[in-house]
């Protein structure tokens, strides 16, 4: 999964431009200090490669939120186990509440998915 981060959606949508800064920091991010930390993840798909899809899918806005929310359930007190992106965008999120995109914890993870 190491490749030059994509030019277009899965839908053909071009990629905006800060989109594809937040997908450049996600490389760097595992080209470095991914490096450095450790390649283990509470969480499949792994946290960069999860904010990296709702980046692509959602635009940097949603996907920024819904990668943060992830970002901040991977640790040693969280949930852990398999985790994909939504299907679609909560009912109640709205531009200007943006903590609304995320799911803030792991309640969502079905049981038969749970590691912990």
């Amino acid at each position: 999964m190491c490749t030059k981060p994509p030019s277009a959606t899965s839908e053909g949508r071009p990629i905006s431009l800060p989109a594809r800064l937040g997908l450049a920091l996600i490389w760097i991010y595992r080209h470095s200090l991914s490096l450095v930390m450790g390649r283990a993840c509470r969480y499949a798909p792994t946290c960069s490669h999860y904010t990296e899809e709702a980046i692509l899918r959602y635009g940097l806005w949603a996907g920024g939120w819904m990668g943060l929310a992830r970002i901040l359930r991977c640790n040693p007190f969280g949930a852990s186990g398999y985790d994909p992106i939504p299907e679609a965008l909560p009912p109640q999120a709205r531009w200007y509440a943006p903590w609304r995109y995320g799911r803030w914890t792991g309640r969502h993870i079905r049981p038969e998915h749970r590691l912990d």
